[in-house]
């Protein structure tokens, strides 16, 4: 099978819970919804095999042994051949996921950053993109099946719009303590 990778390369994960470690990225091309403050560019891509790809993850790797399967929705190419050959290569893996599709078994770590239409039923982190304080949208997620739940404040683009919203969500945090904060650091840092 070829997947449509967009790109591949070594950072550290700026989100969530695994925040400030190492992680290669695998974003593969291609998503089902079109969010609006989505920062991702889904038209370009290489089409590659598995063994390609585990071949450049290992080139860029260098000791990293963690790989973060992101996009664009990957769930819409990720199937058990990839994530096969990305064990037997040693790797660990996370997925990106905004939930709307089942995934295959094998995941060793799931995020699900829900819009729209959740049909995953259990994840190791729940990352809501906070947009406003809208109280009943966000407490319906609580009863998600989820090890973590974190607010992540929307970049609008707008550094105003963003500090008032990233204000509010510290507020709500601050209100509704079974929130953890989440901030897209790698963008703080200047780093891919």
């Amino acid at each position: 099978m070829k997947y449509r990778v967009n790109e591949i390369f070594l950072s550290l994960q700026g989100e969530g819970f695994w925040t400030g470690t190492p992680m290669v990225f695998l974003r593969l091309s291609g998503c089902n919804l079109a969010c609006p403050f989505c920062d991702t560019d889904f038209t370009a891509f290489k089409e590659m095999e598995a063994d390609e790809i585990v071949a450049e993850l290992l080139n860029v790797a260098g000791e990293c042994r963690r790989v973060c399967i992101t996009g664009g929705e990957p769930l819409l190419q990720l199937e058990s051949g990839l994530v096969d050959a990305l064990h037997r290569a040693g790797f660990t893996i996370h997925l990106e996921t905004n939930g709307t599709i089942e995934a295959p078994d094998g995941i060793d770590w799931i995020t699900v950053s829900p819009k729209a239409g959740l049909k995953l039923k259990k994840s190791n982190e729940l990352k809501l993109v906070f947009q406003g304080s809208d109280e009943a949208y966000i407490e319906g997620f609580r009863s998600f099946d989820a090890g973590n739940f974190f607010l992540q404040p929307c970049d609008t683009g707008s550094p105003e719009n963003s500090a008032a919203i990233l204000g509010q969500c510290i507020a709500y945090i601050k209100s509704h303590p079974w929130w953890r904060l989440s901030l897209q650091t790698h963008k703080l840092l200047g780093i891919r």
